[in-house]
């Protein structure tokens, strides 16, 4: 016999379920996009593209899943560029490149887009994942950005995983410094995403320019450089010449088209990449709106980039004419 509370029971489950009571929640999209750099790829052996393909779809797929099972779209950064900084095929965390020293030198950001809560870190040699330090900074702390010995402080009191230096060694990157060759180069990653609850999330983590000189900043650290996130407006992560991006405040200056102009993403991405054609800066961003809709652009002839949406769409793409 069924009791009068098993049938209250089941009325709650079924018909009280937040899930039921939000039903224009299970409506909105989530999506996620990523790069791995902007550059020419054109020398790589295969084996390493296919890697590149390998390592863009894995991190798409970690950050995607993490949407659809409800989590924050800073969850979703964070976790998916933890895979690329784990990978030494990209450059950030372990395959960051070497400054003219033959040391290496990691810059990161995150920024949340409903508050535009921001964190970054810039020099630091011994965080196995920068990314994560830059959203403790954010989340922790009163301040936005730490650099050097005092990110490093940070990082080891904070719980960090710290790692030897040599964690990072690659004697391949060590041997692109001493030819600097054009042809190979890679940049920044970066990752943006929208949650369930509409909240766009970017983060930006890189090793910097090879031969760079000791101590030198790009525009991965700096909060609309590099990496810019601000709800019912765009997020955007950039890669390539981080000194111009840091001039003409890229990721920002895009977000400010769409917002004060009236342009689509598209169009604001690529009025900016074009205008630092014009000057001959290298690079490239991505940027998601609030309906989850992309622009992938850049002016180099490749940039490694995935993107996956909640309506089915997936795509892993490296060169242009793909």
């Amino acid at each position: 016999m069924i009791r009068y509370s098993q049938v209250l029971f089941l009325f709650l489950l079924l018909f009280l379920n937040p899930n039921h009571l939000n039903s224009d929640d299970e409506s909105k999209p989530v999506a996620i996009v990523i790069h791995g750099g902007a550059g020419w790829f054109a020398n790589m052996p295969q084996s390493k593209i296919d890697g590149i393909y390998a390592g863009l779809e894995e991190a798409l797929d970690v950050g995607f899943a993490l949407l659809e099972n409800g989590n924050s779209s800073l969850d979703a950064v964070e976790q998916a560029i933890i895979i690329l900084e784990n990978n030494e095929l990209f450059n950030a965390g372990r395959g960051s490149v070497y400054t003219s020293e033959q040391k290496q030198e990691m810059d990161a950001s995150i920024m949340f887009g409903d508050n535009q809560d921001a964190g970054a870190v810039a020099g630091v040699a011994t965080v196995k994942n920068p990314i994560s330090l830059a959203r403790y900074v954010m989340e922790q702390t009163k301040h936005v950005m730490f650099s050097g010995e005092g990110a490093e402080e940070l990082a080891r009191t904070s719980g960090q995983t710290i790692v030897d230096p040599s964690y990072f060694y690659s004697e391949e990157k060590l041997e692109q410094l001493r030819k600097q060759k054009k042809d190979d180069k890679l940049g920044t990653v970066g990752v943006v995403a929208i949650d369930a609850n509409g909240n766009i999330s970017a983060g930006t983590s890189t090793g910097g320019m090879s031969n760079k000189l000791p101590g030198r900043i790009g525009d991965a650290p700096i909060i609309g450089a590099g990496t810019w996130a601000e709800n019912g407006g765009c997020g955007v992560s950039g890669t390539g010449h981080g000194e111009y991006f840091i001039r003409f405040n890229v990721a920002k200056e895009i977000c400010d088209r769409v917002k004060y102009k009236g342009l689509s993403i598209v169009d604001a991405a690529n009025q900016v990449i074009n205008e630092l054609k014009n000057i001959e800066a290298d690079g490239g961003v991505i940027v998601l709106n609030q309906d989850g809709q992309v622009a992938m652009k850049f002016n180099t002839p490749a940039m490694a980039r995935a993107y996956r949406h909640s309506n089915g769409t997936k795509e892993v793409k490296i060169y242009r004419d793909q």
